[in-house]
């Protein structure tokens, strides 16, 4: 892309780069007003009908997801115009969602600075192998990577993993206040698992919020997946890598459903948000739709989003994304 024409495309994005805090605080209360009714709601279905339950329990996970957008907004410094205010609202939903703020704030920087960058990849992104990587590599290596790329292990065991073992410690090199911003986060989060299981018992707490944190852990690293995993993707090595291509080009419009976008806090504009990690999420689509580039890049509905489950391995050569299968010849 040439630099007048990101330019132009920076400076149409500019106005978009601002909070307003009447739309953030209306979407906390539209978001985790519900969400509390949802789990109170579910809690006392469990007398009537599991199946009731758990019906309610997909709704609540739904406005889970939507808390963490609000949460990932919030370590983009893009919910409010106060740091401190994005700091406190990002470690309360950081509780809730079971992600520490200033740890996450951190990977996921990391992950925005070096997206589609081959020669940057491993912190905050998902584990990804070229082709060349993967015919050099050891069996075990092999192995381990068909295990890690097996949907039933990355959605079935991804969201347990992340969420219990890897979020719960500090990164190495880790500085001081992101280590107790860790810290304060476990200690709430376990000071509220135990309050709820006292009020109501581990077992009803199991039934209702186990459901929650894992369709609601299942729907975000999907969402994660899918928007990066696409055949035609962007990945190039550091010295032709370039952010805007790799923001505009390796990021997906993902196509959903309005009452779905909603939920997910429009982070189905994916290629806006990498452009722009300072657009809140209420202001994604307005930017999507007044901005005539962005309107052509990759697009993925719910039906052609499923194809990307059977991408595994980048193709350098070719440019894209291919199955274990494709290079088996």
């Amino acid at each position: 892309m040439e630099k007048q024409n990101v330019k132009q495309l920076r400076k149409q994005v500019a106005p978009y780069e601002k909070s307003d805090t009447q739309d953030s605080v209306r979407q906390l209360i539209n978001t985790i007003v519900p969400f509390i009714l949802l789990w109170i709601l579910a809690y006392q279905s469990l007398s009537v009908s599991y199946l009731l339950t758990f019906a309610l329990t997909v709704v609540a996970a739904g406005f889970l997801t939507r808390i963490f957008i609000i949460f990932h907004d919030c370590c983009h410094h893009s919910f409010f115009k106060n740091r401190l205010a994005n700091k406190i609202i990002g470690t309360i939903t950081g509780v809730l969602t079971m992600f520490p703020y200033s740890q996450w704030q951190h990977s996921h920087s990391v992950h925005h600075a070096t997206s589609g960058n081959l020669d940057k990849r491993g912190t905050g992104d998902l584990w990804m192998l070229t082709v060349d990587e993967y015919v050099a590599a050891s069996f075990w290596v092999r192995l381990s990577y068909r295990l890690y790329r097996n949907p039933l292990v990355m959605f079935g065991l991804g969201p347990i993993y992340v969420f219990l073992i890897t979020n719960r410690f500090n990164r190495k090199g880790a500085r001081w206040k992101e280590r107790i911003n860790t810290y304060i986060t476990n200690v709430c989060i376990v000071a509220l698992v135990g309050l709820l299981c006292w009020a109501i018992g581990w077992e009803a707490f199991l039934l209702v919020h186990g459901p929650i944190f894992f369709i609601a852990g299942v729907v975000g690293i999907w969402l994660f997946y899918v928007q990066h995993t696409f055949e035609d993707s962007y990945f190039e090595e550091d010295k032709t890598w370039e952010y805007v291509k790799a923001a505009v080009e390796g990021s997906s419009y993902y196509k959903l459903p309005k009452f779905l976008q909603w939920l997910t806090g429009n982070i189905g504009f994916h290629h806006v948000h990498h452009l722009s990690p300072r657009v809140p999420n209420y202001r994604l689509e307005a930017v999507h739709n007044n901005t005539l580039p962005l309107q052509h890049v990759p697009t993925i509905t719910l039906a052609t989003s499923l194809s990307s489950l059977k991408f595994r391995l980048w193709d350098e050569q070719n440019k894209k994304f291919v199955t274990f299968k494709d290079i088996k010849a």
